[in-house]
């Protein structure tokens, strides 16, 4: 936990350094996460919640070791580059929250509306931007747009350069399959907004059916909306460990004391920290906002491209 910010106190004020066998009390640099540590040798993680839900985590000790059974994926920024087309859509949530269809976000609100769940990024931005109206509203205004840019893209008519495949990455897939390693994809996008993606890279990149490809593939489910039912997603969802969790134990079928022949691949701060608590080496990618969330201290090892990424894993 080098390099974090020292703190008094967990923000709960349930952990105080000094006190109880605490030895220190840090956060990253976002703010997002807080490790305590103790006299025995063990570490908590205090996950906050914009949603009101902060939870406590064990954290594990992680390393790689070879040969590799899994290598868990995310999907925004590291196999596929949309994060900015995500954030436009926020973006367009809000100024139809404002019904100002010129507003822009200002300089420092990209961290708060990415990585994260949609509805921890629509909470930032009625706070900040439309205090007298609801995450609930904004929700419906989210998927409203959502939807028609989706169905826009699934029809040839969609915004330009939405969804780009890394550089690299079909080399990279391609080259686990041959070590015979399985390859999961890890998302916290919800499936009616991760799916369109994931075909949409397939396509561009001639790799056939992404169900046929990948032998695990995870997302936030489905969206909760009036007189529909939803599945869990939002309060769980990155930096939480359960989505890196159920992909390995349920979707690959490896067991928790098989972890270190799994690694996990993220540019995101909120997903290092999510491979990192459910017991995986985390991986880290340039491109996203590792560096800026403070969470590079944490990433096994931290690359700017997949070729060094899968030179660490051979």
């Amino acid at each position: 936990m080098k390099d974090m910010i020292k703190l008094e106190q967990t923000c709960d004020a349930m952990f105080k350094a000094g006190m109880n066998g605490v030895v220190s009390v840090k956060t990253t640099a976002d703010r997002k996460v807080e490790f305590v540590s103790f006299t025995n040798g063990k570490t908590l993680a205090l996950v906050k919640s914009a949603m009101g839900y902060p939870a406590c985590y064990p954290v594990h000790d992680v390393r790689i070791e070879k040969p590799l059974k899994a290598v868990l994926m995310d999907l925004d920024g590291t196999t596929v580059h949309s994060e900015h087309f995500w954030i436009w859509i926020i973006e367009k949530t809000t100024a139809s929250l404002l019904g100002n269809p010129k507003f822009e976000f200002e300089t420092g609100d990209e961290s708060h509306v990415s990585g994260h769940s949609v509805s921890e990024h629509l909470q930032y931005c009625v706070r900040k931007y439309c205090p007298d109206k609801t995450v609930e509203e904004a929700r419906m205004w989210y998927f409203k747009h959502t939807n028609f840019e989706m169905n826009e893209i699934l029809e040839g008519r969609g915004k330009k350069g939405a969804f780009t495949p890394s550089p690299g990455i079909k080399e990279f897939l391609c080259e686990l399959k041959a070590m015979k390693v399985k390859i999961g994809l890890v998302t916290s996008g919800l499936y009616e907004k991760a799916w369109p993606e994931i075909l949409s890279a397939f396509q561009t990149l001639d790799m056939g059916d992404p169900k046929e490809f990948y032998d695990a593939i995870i997302t936030a489910g489905h969206a909760i909306r009036p007189g529909e039912p939803g599945t869990l997603g939002e309060l769980s969802p990155k930096p939480h460990p359960w989505l890196y969790a159920e992909t390995a134990r349920v979707g690959l079928g490896i067991p928790f004391e098989e972890r270190h022949r799994v690694a996990g691949i993220e540019d995101s701060g909120a997903g290092i920290i999510s491979i990192l608590l459910a017991g995986f080496a985390p991986i880290g990618i340039a491109g996203g906002n590792i560096i800026e969330s403070g969470t590079r201290p944490l990433c096994a090892c931290y690359e700017e491209s997949f070729e060094a990424v899968l030179a660490q894993l051979h």
